[in-house]
């Protein structure tokens, strides 16, 4: 996928709507202020379609909600991790995602409500993650059909999870799949400048408060907050999708160079001017649905 091919008309659209409602009328607000407006938007989210099922859980005091279609085998199961930088979020926003990574996938998705920062800093989020992941464990759920998947925070988050499980000796997930993987909450990745003009969602100068939400830049190259430290050695075989544009395309470039040199079986797609997190764009932006197929055809692979 290179950077200079042609995109749709409607992910053009999508690009110049975040620009003009999204990124040009950024005003950094207090995040309770931020995440009422999260809410809202929650509202709006159309239900899955019929036959989808939805039930919500408690994983170890961890609320959350196991999405299923009709494509979904009782015994595959995706652990979904969603983004929102540590501090905002929740499974109910994504739910047009998951239902969908739950037919790609034909498993059932486990998307968990953890806790955010910043009044639950590092390792909050990652204790509620492992939590989940054990419970499925203890559930019955069997390694080799299971697999973690996550957005931005979500998606750094599935990689510390995996860093933290062979750190322990549990049984990793046959495969992990990361979306737009905010890896390096250092804040070291050069496309954070290089693209801070052409990402037409998020604003760069606003990633450093939020890093510090989650965790004190003392501790920002801690593998299990920023898994771009770590030695990913033995980690489960990882899809990792960002868009060209992103600032935080090198988070996922330099992850998977790392996963590569450590000789991880990793998968790095690169997608033209997509914006961050495009994937959850599926009802509307043709590209999503493609990212969504690649999904599918890489889990139906490693779950098989």
């Amino acid at each position: 996928m290179h950077s200079g091919a042609r995109i749709s008309w409607r992910a053009e659209l999508v690009r110049l709507g975040f620009r003009t409602f999204i990124k040009n009328r950024h005003r950094p607000e207090p995040i309770d202020v931020e995440r009422e407006r999260f809410q809202r938007m929650e509202r709006w989210v159309p239900p899955p379609p019929r036959g989808t099922r939805i039930e919500q859980v408690s994983v170890g005091g961890v609320p959350g909600e196991v999405v299923a279609t009709a494509a979904s085998a009782p015994d595959r199961h995706v652990l979904f991790l969603h983004g929102g930088a540590y501090s905002v979020g929740s499974p109910r926003l994504y739910r047009l995602f998951t239902w969908r990574l739950a037919n790609a996938a034909r498993a059932r998705v486990l998307a968990i409500e953890y806790r955010l920062a910043p009044e639950h800093p590092f390792p909050a989020a990652l204790e509620d993650a492992l939590k989940a992941y054990r419970w499925l464990l203890g559930q019955g759920a069997d390694p080799r059909r299971l697999a973690v998947a996550g957005d931005s925070a979500g998606g750094g988050l599935t990689f510390a999870a995996m860093l933290k499980l062979r750190d322990e000796g549990t049984p990793l997930p046959s495969a992990a799949v990361a979306m737009s993987p905010w890896t390096d909450l250092a804040l070291t990745g050069a496309s954070l400048h290089a693209n801070a003009a052409s990402d037409p969602m998020l604003v760069a100068a606003e990633v450093p408060r939020l890093a510090r939400f989650y965790v004190p830049e003392s501790e920002a190259r801690n593998p299990y907050a920023s898994p771009l430290y770590g030695d990913p050695r033995g980690l489960s075989p990882t899809l990792i999708q960002v868009g060209s544009d992103e600032i935080l395309r090198d988070d996922a470039v330099r992850m998977a160079e790392k996963m590569k040199a450590a000789g991880c079986e990793v998968e790095l797609q690169v997608w033209p001017r997509m914006p961050h997190v495009f994937q959850v764009l599926a009802a509307v932006v043709p590209e999503a649905r493609k990212a969504i197929a690649e999904i599918a055809r890489f889990l139906q692979a490693k779950l098989a």
